[in-house]
């Protein structure tokens, strides 16, 4: 009889030890919520300010600055640093507003200017590092240098 008592208790045992196991993957939030002050907001979706629709196809879908940032980034503003080098550009991510150049000659975020070799035009940018080797400039940006957003383009980069 003592060695049946032993068993149960045995069985008893690795049953409640399987209970806690498969108790792990449950969230106690889904089984006794927290009060509705308590809870966080969800988290609205981060889309940056002026970014193009989901569904943009064209060039000027893509290209969502407006008048006065084509204006002010065109301004005829002297830049106090010198030339910090010349790069081979093409098209950067279409889908990220503003004016931009991501490009190994500069190591944090600064504000600059670019210069189109071909073209003479020059225009205000964010200059943004990239350790790829290569640059890539914002779509808005190629737009007002005059250049096709299919090519590769030598810019003088110059800093502030």
């Amino acid at each position: 009889m003592r060695q049946f008592v032993g068993m149960k208790q045995v069985f008893l045992f690795s049953a409640a030890c399987l209970a806690v196991t498969g108790c792990a993957g449950v969230d106690m939030n889904n089984i006794i919520p927290s009060p509705p002050h308590l809870r966080e907001a969800p988290a609205a979706p981060a889309v940056a300010p002026n970014a193009p629709p989901a569904n943009a196809t064209t060039v000027d879908e893509f290209d969502t600055a407006s008048e006065g940032e084509k204006v002010a980034a065109l301004s005829a503003a002297p830049t106090p640093a010198g030339a910090l080098g010349t790069t081979v550009a093409n098209l950067g991510d279409p889908t990220v507003p503003g004016f931009w150049v991501e490009t190994p000659l500069v190591t944090s975020v600064t504000e600059g200017r670019v210069q189109s070799k071909s073209t003479g035009r020059t225009v205000k940018v964010t200059l943004k590092p990239t350790t790829t080797g290569g640059s890539r400039i914002s779509i808005s940006a190629l737009q007002l240098l005059d250049l096709d957003l299919s090519g590769l383009h030598e810019l003088v980069v110059f800093g502030s």
